[in-house]
């Protein structure tokens, strides 16, 4: 694995570096998420140990570009970032087949947050620029994704998912420019469904890294207001 990802399930493992449901609690706390849904996330408990009770003290580290030989086969390792620290996927170029992991998936798109150890970074512009990668295959190649089913068409879905994204960002730019928006306030923008609690985790991560996308690109302006919760305007 990439020393990125197995660094982090230590991290995680152990609740260091941030890693733990109290710092994302008092992350989304700063992002207006209320004192209910915060004490709630506060009380769940870090899972990670419960569902990963063990795993490997060493790896061997798979870097961008590095040849991986699977039985008579050689994969090609594409590094992506956004999602998850360091995800590798895999090309096999001449069998045609991408093992793209969390990077690429056919009906849903990745989720991509905004996490305590880099609360001010921007993982949607890092996600969006590592899918160009996949625009190279051919519209043949073989997608397995780690969630739904295999498909053909990788540029296709690049292009799908740039739509998406650039869909959502115009919808909250144009709420930033109308009043400051937190990252509570883009919910309903970002899902058009209600939310439980259980996906608020996701929910509000991903609603950070959405405005901080509009910050970075100069889209929008970031400040705290008198209750200190962090908000987005107009740029």
């Amino acid at each position: 694995m990439t020393r990125g990802e197995f660094l982090t399930v230590h991290a995680v493992f152990n609740g260091v570096a941030s890693y733990s449901s109290g710092a994302n609690a008092a992350l989304f706390r700063e992002h207006g998420l209320d004192a209910r849904r915060v004490t709630a996330l506060a009380e769940r408990g870090d899972l990670y140990r419960s569902l990963v009770p063990a795993f490997p003290i060493s790896h061997r580290r798979l870097t961008a570009d590095a040849q991986v030989s699977i039985g008579a086969r050689n994969w090609r390792v594409i590094i992506g970032y956004g999602h998850a620290p360091e995800h590798a996927s895999l090309w096999c170029e001449s069998a045609g087949v991408l093992i793209s992991g969390d990077m690429l998936l056919p009906r849903i798109s990745t989720n991509v947050a905004v996490r305590p150890i880099d609360p001010g970074g921007n993982p949607l512009g890092l996600f969006l620029d590592s899918i160009r990668a996949y625009r190279a295959l051919g519209a043949d190649a073989l997608v397995l994704p780690s969630h739904g089913l295999p498909f053909r068409g990788a540029a296709a879905r690049v292009a799908a998912l740039e739509a998406h994204h650039a869909e959502r960002l115009e919808a909250l730019a144009a709420a930033c420019a109308e009043a400051p928006t937190s990252a509570v306030d883009a919910l309903p923008i970002l899902f058009r469904r209600p939310l439980g609690d259980g996906q608020i985790f996701f929910a509000m991560g991903e609603a950070i890294a959405h405005l901080h996308f509009l910050y970075h690109a100069g889209l929008a302006t970031r400040s705290v207001d008198a209750n200190g919760v962090i908000r987005f305007g107009r740029a």
